[in-house]
């Protein structure tokens, strides 16, 4: 049997969650929207998470789960409409992504291929499941771009927690995958032209990548919240950001509809192209350190006031 990547402390000691259930649930997080703070101990490559703080806790971190998680509502359902049986020892898997933030607060998102088997087409940071955590985000941050960070130039910070399923609503199938994502970010003293000029990405995992600014940021985190806008943009967010798009063996510019960045997931099939939800919390998180860290301040208008409203990111006023 594999080594469990995720336990919890429950009852004084730690036990692997089963694949089908909520680990929000399991710990016994709620009611409410969340997220909610949970202890942490990160040792050789495993999580263990606790309601309440613990001998061996690392960090205390928030931990989000979306209102439709598909395994909180499987634990509604009967038993024998709860979907296919799954192996006693299979367990919830951990994921490491590196949300990469250059000297002059650019931050780096890299669009899934469309032949990816997991969410194709969708806007992340680069995602690592490897045994060692920031080593191995800093693995996979130079495997999908070309990007390696020399030692010593370069700070990190661990910002949240995210449960993710895939697919991750139950009317496109039942999951077949359950992951807890660590989102860290890690802070490069080059600025965004010079790790431009070293980035190439890997084509069968990435199809585009676009270094992105706070403004334009805030907009994304807090728009997974909102209705779909359908009113024009604020005037001081831009209709267009530049994205650079992988075709055969050149990176061409292209202008990419800020809208699409917008998507929300309830509005858009399984393939289209979005940012996926646990990168807008993650970047919510981000707003945060980085208004408690610079002078950093976004600019929401009235309409996207309302779409702040019901999220952490109306911190980052």
């Amino acid at each position: 049997m594999a080594q469990a990547r995720v336990l919890l402390l429950l009852s004084g000691r730690p036990e692997p969650p089963s694949f089908a259930r909520s680990v929000c649930g399991l710990l016994g997080l709620g009611p409410g929207p969340g997220p909610w703070r949970v202890y942490c101990g990160l040792e050789r490559g495993r999580l263990l998470l606790s309601d309440r703080s613990f001998s061996g806790a690392t960090a205390q971190l928030p931990l989000q789960v979306p209102p439709f998680c598909p395994f909180s509502a499987l634990e509604q359902r009967p038993p024998a409409a709860a979907g296919p049986k799954q192996p006693p020892d299979r367990g919830v898997d951990l994921g490491v992504a590196v949300l990469l933030q250059s000297r002059d607060q650019s931050v780096l998102l890299t669009r899934r291929a469309s032949s990816m088997h997991t969410a194709p087409n969708l806007w992340v940071p680069p995602v690592s499941s490897d045994l060692q955590l920031l080593d191995g985000g800093l693995r996979e941050l130079w495997e999908e771009t070309g990007l390696q960070l020399p030692q010593g130039q370069y700070s990190w910070f661990p910002l949240g927690l995210w449960e993710s399923a895939y697919p991750p609503m139950l009317n496109q199938g039942y999951p077949r995958y359950h992951h807890i994502v660590l989102y860290i970010l890690v802070t490069s003293q080059e600025t965004e032209q010079q790790l431009q000029e070293r980035i190439q990405p890997n084509r069968e995992e990435v199809s585009a990548y676009a270094w992105l600014k706070p403004d334009v940021l805030a907009a994304v985190a807090a728009s997974e919240d909102g209705p779909e806008m359908t009113e024009p943009l604020p005037q001081y967010l831009p209709p267009f950001v530049q994205v650079m798009e992988l075709q055969g063996d050149v990176a061409q510019s292209l202008d990419l509809p800020l809208s699409t960045l917008l998507r929300t997931s309830l509005n858009t099939r399984e393939s289209e192209e979005r940012v996926s939800m646990g990168t807008k919390f993650a970047l919510g998180l981000w707003l945060q350190h980085l208004k408690r860290s610079s002078k950093y301040h976004t600019h929401p208008s009235p309409k996207q006031r309302l779409h702040l409203s019901n999220t952490d990111i109306k911190k980052a006023k």
